[in-house]
């Protein structure tokens, strides 16, 4: 069950998995971003990218 949000970090830095999680979002057209957190930390992200087919042709999409 997830709980419910909280408030950001009290410092205002950006932390290295925040960077991490943006440029994996910036780089991603179609896809899924997980982030694993243990313990209150974040431990792993995982980045899983989708190619879709133009239904049409069977050929992947433009970008």
């Amino acid at each position: 069950m997830s709980r419910p949000a909280t408030a950001a970090a009290p410092h205002s830095e950006t932390q290295p998995w925040q960077r991490i999680v943006r440029e994996k979002v910036a780089g991603l057209r179609f896809g899924v971003i997980q982030i694993v957190v243990h313990n209150g930390k974040v431990t792993q992200i995982e980045c899983t990218e989708k190619t879709r087919l133009d239904e049409s042709s069977g050929s992947p999409g433009s970008r």
